[in-house]
């Protein structure tokens, strides 16, 4: 089963649909976080892109996420519920809603205007080099199973 184009502007509107059905109360299916905390934690995938706020994996890390964590994050196989996740990606402090909606909606869009090209080979801080593929799979898979977990 393919994935949905992240890059595709009718699917990046739709996620941002789904986003802003979310409300402050919003409750997750599963999980421990709060709706802004999740918020937060998607955001952390584009602020390892576009901020320098996440430090690259060096050589050896990077050959051991490579080899054991990259196939889960980039594959088409959704990811199961209640999956451990990394350590930069643990969001425990309180967020503000608002703020982390408008952020992550801003980083689609962002995304989706660069286009699949613009991705195409870059290197990520965790598993080196990325398809447009691979990225389009990290990107849209990770924000969909998050959206599932709070029911939109």
């Amino acid at each position: 089963m393919a994935i949905k184009n992240i890059f595709d502007k009718e699917v990046t509107d739709e996620v941002v649909e789904r986003i802003n059905k979310l409300t402050p109360e919003s409750q997750p299916q599963w999980g421990k976080m709060n709706v802004a905390q999740m918020l937060a934690h998607c955001n952390v995938t584009y602020d390892m892109v576009f901020t320098d706020h996440y430090v690259k994996a060096k050589a050896f890390k990077k050959f051991l996420l490579t080899s054991l964590v990259k196939n889960t994050v980039v594959s088409e196989k959704p990811y199961k519920r209640n999956s451990r996740t990394a350590p930069q990606f643990l969001i425990v402090d309180e967020r503000v809603f608002t703020d982390e909606r408008t952020k992550l909606i801003e980083y689609l869009h962002k995304v989706q205007s660069l286009g699949g090209l613009h991705f195409d080979g870059m290197e990520s801080n965790s598993f080196g080099k990325l398809t447009m593929l691979e990225w389009n799979n990290m990107f849209y898979k990770h924000i969909d199973h998050h959206l599932t977990q709070f029911g939109v």
